[in-house]
């Protein structure tokens, strides 16, 4: 009777295991005819991130080069409200050194209450104060902008996604597929892209009063300027100055800045992984214990 169960269990988790490995085969391959077939539009490329994957992290040289391109050339009409000047120092960022941070901050102007006579008092940055953004309210931030107005950096790169060109019914297949590659660049994809997207108008595209012409953007129409040129800003750490390098350093800065903490939280993870397979060994083996004491 034991011998029976046993084989009877052993067939039943076969076929799981197997249905399993096809269903995964099935939904690569799927998924990848599905994208050869996608439909119209520009294709977003799939870039390299050293933070990609299951293993992924962040490069600390990269984040300080896109922070100095953030600082430089974006922070003049985008915010980080969510971001203290504190987590440039922490472990898994830019990781700059206390005097660093502390420099950066005092830049900064913060209104910290009123005094006697009910005006605002006016202070230097502290690193526990939250990043200033450049405008007072949203009033301000579209009268300089052409009535646009300029997103948050904050989470910016985990709002953002790429909506591919796919029959409907193969999203759970393409869903399957990002879990099973770990994909989770997609916002950091279209930030890139966006940023490389710029150009001459084509013929016959009619474009709207103070707009620029970009493929990757919705309607192809755009407030915001190509703000990155090749002399934007200049490293010091012998990286190449080009546009595509310094969109490439401010996103990977932008993702880092909707998930601070994501160094940490992949390496729980592989911990959590190691504990398992131990677990599951430690489990086997006592299974297999309890096992031989029967007769078969």
């Amino acid at each position: 009777m034991n011998s029976i169960l046993k084989n009877t269990f052993l067939k039943n988790t076969w076929k799981l295991v197997s249905l399993l490995t096809a269903m995964i085969v099935g939904t690569v391959l799927f998924a990848g005819s599905a994208l050869a077939a996608g439909g119209t539009g520009p294709e977003v490329k799939r870039q390299e991130w050293s933070f990609g994957g299951f293993n992924g992290q962040y490069d600390k040289a990269q984040l300080q080069r896109g922070f100095g391109v953030y600082k430089e050339v974006c922070a003049s009409c985008h915010g980080l409200k969510l971001l203290s000047y504190r987590n440039l120092v922490q472990k898994g960022g830019p990781e700059f050194s206390k005097e660093q941070a502390l420099a950066i901050a005092k830049e900064a102007t913060v209104i910290d209450g009123v005094d006697e006579d009910g005006e605002p008092k006016e202070r230097p940055g502290k690193l526990s104060d939250r990043f200033q953004g450049p405008f007072k309210n949203e009033t301000e931030a579209r009268s300089a902008n052409n009535g646009a107005y300029p997103p948050d950096f904050s989470v910016l790169a985990k709002a953002r996604t790429i909506h591919r060109h796919v029959p409907w019914y193969t999203e759970p297949y393409w869903w399957a597929y990002d879990m099973v590659t770990a994909y989770e660049e997609k916002g950091s994809d279209y930030i890139y892209a966006l940023l490389t997207g710029y150009g001459t108008a084509p013929k016959g595209e009619v474009m709207g009063d103070g707009m620029n012409y970009n493929k990757y953007f919705p309607g192809h129409q755009i407030a915001m300027a190509n703000p990155l040129t090749d002399d934007a800003v200049e490293y010091t750490d012998g990286t190449a100055t080009t546009a595509e390098q310094h969109a490439k350093d401010v996103t990977a800065f932008m993702a880092w800045a909707s998930e601070p903490h994501l160094n940490a939280r992949k390496n729980l993870g592989k911990r959590v992984q190691i504990y398992l397979l131990i677990f599951a060994l430690l489990l086997f083996l006592a299974k297999k214990s309890v096992w031989a004491r029967l007769k078969h």
